[in-house]
């Protein structure tokens, strides 16, 4: 794949903006697979997952998320390597709240104390002066909610933040969080076999929000089958395809598929000038029903 070709790639999935500030190319990266086993200390080939990260840049990719706990640590120290200095147009995401005591294991921590440490981390990992989107991993349990966001808009406030999202959270987060400060993006699981969320994803749409669905992929038989045909009509991958829905799904959709294999990250790239038709898109959008009556 020569680098016209890469451009061209990347740039077939058409843009979306972030707080009317920052447009970036709607298929991102997700940095989390770059880490070791379960999500846990470095990666087995550390050479391999810097090539990833910067073919993903050559690829024309200019959205990459990360997450303090991916590793925890590594992902993000990996990316600053790779990347930094950083191309002007790239949009470095990260996400805090989250704590990572062992493989596999994540633990609620949303305390402003907390936040505060992991966005001055996340910084000093990434080599930046100010995160470009800075998420909330999770809402916790027992830290109000109110606080956790408090706490994002007086780190924007003093510009440690740009731009804030929110992650795994209901459109009762969202809305509460708009009232304290402005919400460029929620990250939800989401596929076309999995639409739980469907009605934050409709919201995000009528309020400008970009949506970050991870886990885009589908699990079941019923789905898996209808992913396969239509895959085998466009000479494609099933990935691509589950890939091309989203990005019809809806002009917000940001996906990011994430991988720590370059020939599987160029694989997912192409998915941006895959076209479904609207019968396919349908079939596809139907698959969580037909696989709920096969299931009965």
């Amino acid at each position: 794949m020569n680098n016209v070709t890469a451009t061209q790639t990347a740039s077939a999935s058409g843009t979306v903006t972030l707080g009317n500030e920052l447009t970036v190319r709607r298929l991102g990266f997700g940095a989390m697979r770059i880490t070791g086993d379960g999500i846990w200390g470095p990666p087995k080939d550390p050479t391999s997952a810097l090539a990833v990260l910067r073919r993903a840049v050559e690829l024309g990719v200019n959205f990459i998320d990360t997450a303090d706990s991916y590793g925890p640590y590594f992902s993000e120290e990996l990316i600053a390597k790779a990347l930094a200095p950083y191309p002007k147009d790239l949009v470095i995401a990260t996400k805090g709240g989250w704590n990572r005591p062992g493989p596999g294991q994540w633990t609620h921590d949303a305390s402003p104390e907390h936040l505060r440490k992991a966005v001055e981390g996340s910084l000093k990992r990434l080599r930046l002066d100010r995160v470009d989107v800075y998420q909330l991993h999770t809402p916790d349990p027992v830290v109000p909610f109110d606080a956790s966001m408090e706490t994002l808009a007086a780190l924007r406030a003093e510009g440690k933040i740009r731009l804030v999202g929110l992650s795994n959270v209901t459109r009762e987060h969202i809305e509460r969080a708009r009232k304290i400060v402005p919400i460029v993006s929620v990250q939800n699981r989401y596929s076309f076999a999995d639409r739980e969320w469907d009605y934050v994803v409709d919201y995000c749409e009528r309020s400008g929000i970009a949506f970050i669905p991870w886990f885009p992929l589908g699990a079941g038989k019923v789905a898996g089958m209808l992913l396969e045909t239509i895959a085998r009509a466009h000479n494609k991958t099933p990935k691509q395809v589950a890939l091309a829905w989203l990005l019809k799904r809806s002009a917000v959709m940001l996906p990011i598929p994430g991988t720590s294999s370059i020939k599987h990250l160029e694989e997912n790239l192409l998915a941006a000038s895959l076209r479904l038709s609207d019968e396919e898109y349908v079939q596809l959008t139907r698959v969580a029903d037909l696989a709920s009556s096969a299931s009965n």
